[in-house]
């Protein structure tokens, strides 16, 4: 079957992880959106693929999992493919009917009421650590604050030993390593898989204890007691509990970063939010939205289908690119603007759509709200004392370190 109805644009390869390194993805995005939004790419270190770029085409491949697979054995939700039989599934690498028993499993843990349970104790702990801030000289924001507040929620949500903590951190580290990065923390992908072991022999112990004893509420338990996960095989149950690291974890904290980044950018902005505080949840959208943690999420074609008049042929990678969807002028007024007053904040695709949409997205935003709460209690003020180390990475929008000095 041809692979379009017609072509518009030279093959465009939008997945070389320098792209967002450098931050120089815009121009390639506008480009595909305004004249080839469902395009070929027919050759690429990942091999050939579609990029879906337009926020109306995004959401309708979210949505039709009859036609777009996430599983694993069809190459998972990278545009890098899963190797096959080396790979880690987990429930967002599942289709139907298997991703919804996993999922309903570890809902519960961010349901409304317990978020509620859990305020109390994210704004002590933002308190704090705002509080210990230094004054007056430079410090990494991604470190003193966004990786520390996301860290310490993390070890809550697994009752995870405290003193180690920081475990769960380079895991994530580990997880979302690309392996040719020169600065990246494993260096090839046996390394990556050996940590990953290590990691699953730790929270084995963890799991095997919390199965022994009466159910809890915490995530370990709550797998380990039901019967959709309990017996895990040895690769999906890394998979699952790297899974669980990195989704709680990367979405937070990048947007932490990238949303004080954007605040002290747009400091008519930030002096709008300090004039109404009223104005700090639509701040939180706008920060997911603008800063876009997760980059891309892949799909592979089941079937023979047609795309915004492009045909896409059984076993085609699909990538929905969200931080290109996420700037669809078409779709969010003034898109390339950070704008907190938006008629319409939380109409963005950083979450996903549909039965693959981010399980803690409510966790994630409460996060967030309180530390700009917090922040604007103590009427902080910083500059960006040098400019960010951005992740080498096609797959997460990465802050590494992020230099701030507070001010006034």
């Amino acid at each position: 079957m041809a692979r379009a109805l017609q072509r518009k644009l030279p093959s465009i390869d939008v997945s070389d992880p320098r792209l967002y390194q450098d931050d120089s993805w815009r121009p390639l995005f506008a480009q595909l959106r305004r004249d080839d939004p469902v395009h070929y790419c027919e050759s690429s270190p990942f091999g050939p693929y579609w990029s879906v770029t337009r926020y109306d085409d995004i959401f309708a491949v979210e949505l039709d999992h009859e036609n777009y697979s996430s599983t694993s054995e069809l190459g998972g939700i990278q545009i890098t493919d899963q190797p096959l039989g080396q790979d880690f599934a987990n429930f967002i690498r599942m289709d139907p009917p298997g991703h919804t028993a996993h999922r309903r499993t570890v809902a519960p843990i961010v349901s409304p009421s317990n978020l509620a349970n859990f305020e109390p104790l994210i704004r002590k702990r933002t308190c704090d650590v705002l509080d210990a801030l230094p004054r007056d000289e430079t410090f990494d924001w991604a470190a003193r604050v966004s990786t520390d507040l996301t860290n310490m929620m993390l070890a809550t949500l697994f009752d995870f030993p405290w003193e180690d903590r920081m475990k769960l951190t380079w895991w994530s580290d580990v997880a979302i390593a690309n392996v040719d990065s020169p600065d990246a923390v494993v260096r090839s992908q046996a390394e990556r898989v050996s940590e990953l072991t290590a990691m699953g022999e730790y929270f084995r112990r963890l799991w095997d204890a919390r199965a022994a004893a009466p159910p809890a509420f915490d995530l370990i338990s709550m797998l380990s007691h039901s019967e959709a996960t309990r017996n895990l095989q040895a690769r999906e149950f890394i998979g699952t509990m790297a899974l669980l690291i990195v989704g709680g974890n990367d979405t937070t904290r990048n947007s932490m970063s990238g949303g004080l980044m954007a605040l002290v950018e747009n400091p008519e902005q930030f002096e709008l939010v300090r004039r109404r505080r009223e104005l700090i949840p639509n701040l939180v959208s706008e920060t997911i939205r603008y800063h876009t943690p997760v980059l891309h999420m892949r799909r592979t074609a089941r079937h023979d289908v047609e795309l915004a008049g492009r045909r896409i042929a059984r076993g085609d990678k699909v990538v929905m690119w969200y931080i290109s969807g996420n700037r669809d002028e078409g779709k969010i007024d003034r898109a390339d603007e950070f704008i907190i007053d938006r008629a319409r904040p939380r109409q963005h695709l950083a979450f996903g759509a549909g039965i693959h949409r981010c399980v803690g997205d409510r966790l994630a935003e409460q996060q967030i709200r309180i530390l700009w709460e917090e922040l604007l209690n103590r009427d902080l003020r910083f500059e960006l004392t040098g400019p960010p180390q951005r992740l080498y990475s096609n797959f997460i929008r990465g802050i590494r370190t992020l230099p701030v000095r507070i001010v006034g």
